[in-house]
């Protein structure tokens, strides 16, 4: 899959506990037309049989797989980087499915230095492959760190990243301590200077499913907010943390109660919104 005459794109995908997801997501990378690839896989101490899986898909096409005692996704990814050779990296969840996207991206970031990253539109699928309605129809947009930190436009789903390694190095890789790395990366990389452009297609297809990260609400809080304070230093810092958790309140009042109390508690009376008073109905009713 390698052509020296293109950049050198450095698919990592870090595995856990995706065994039924696991095949189709190498595959897809295995799919892509682009020719100068590398794929490194790496299992990060998956209790399933996922290994197998992945030997088995490993002795027929030759990438690179490592498997490993759990570190966490951030370090899985830094030890990767440091040791992948590509000028570009794109980080792909164990469960996703890439689409036929590097070359597109490849492409759109040639003349454009000034985007550290490259990202695009997804279609939800179910456990089962399938879709579960239909893609948003959003345009092609360009994101500085304001429009991230303050969620003024459309942000990036995380199975279409596209990143610079030069961008990366710049900022010193992925946070260990945060264990929600994508959020973390794109507030990085665009405070450094760097752009976020999402083009309009659709480039991957990221699965629901029971285990998907952003349904555990605690760790969603906890790693949001700990990504939020490192940027404390900005005006409207108190207000993103306000609105986040009146968010996510609303979201986990009913299934986790206990969460949407401790946040309440958190939450200072002048930021109280609509959605703070529908979350603390729920909680009561």
């Amino acid at each position: 899959m390698q052509n020296t005459d293109q950049p050198l794109v450095s698919v990592i995908i870090a595995s856990y506990n995706h065994a039924p997801y696991i095949e189709a997501s190498i595959e897809s990378v295995l799919a892509q037309k682009y020719p100068n690839i590398e794929l490194l896989v790496i299992d990060d101490g998956s209790k399933d049989d996922s290994v197998e899986r992945i030997r088995r898909l490993e002795e027929r096409h030759g990438f690179d797989f490592r498997v490993q005692e759990n570190k966490g996704l951030s370090r899985t990814l830094n030890d990767a980087i440091d040791r992948a050779r590509g000028t570009l990296i794109a980080p792909l969840g164990s469960d996703d499915i890439m689409l036929e996207r590097i070359a597109r991206q490849v492409a759109y970031l040639q003349d454009k230095p000034e985007v550290g990253i490259c990202a695009g539109n997804i279609q939800e699928i179910d456990e089962n492959g399938n879709f579960r309605g239909s893609p948003k129809d959003l345009p092609l947009r360009r994101l500085n760190f304001d429009d991230v930190f303050l969620d003024r436009k459309p942000g990036a789903p995380a199975p279409t990243l596209m990143i610079r390694r030069e961008a990366l190095e710049k900022v010193g890789g992925f946070d260990e301590q945060i264990r929600l790395e994508d959020l973390l990366i794109e507030l990085k990389i665009t405070r450094a200077g760097y752009t976020l452009d999402i083009l309009p297609e659709v480039l991957a297809y990221y699965r629901v499913h029971a285990t998907n990260t952003y349904k555990n609400y605690k760790f969603m809080a906890d790693n949001v907010l700990r990504t939020y304070a490192q940027f404390s230093e900005h005006p409207a810092y108190p207000e993103v943390c306000a609105r986040f958790r009146n968010s996510m309140m609303l979201r986990c009042s009913r299934e986790s109660p206990e969460l949407a109390v401790r946040l309440l508690k958190e939450q200072p009376l002048k930021y109280w919104r609509v959605k703070t008073l529908r979350a603390i109905a729920r909680m009561i009713l």
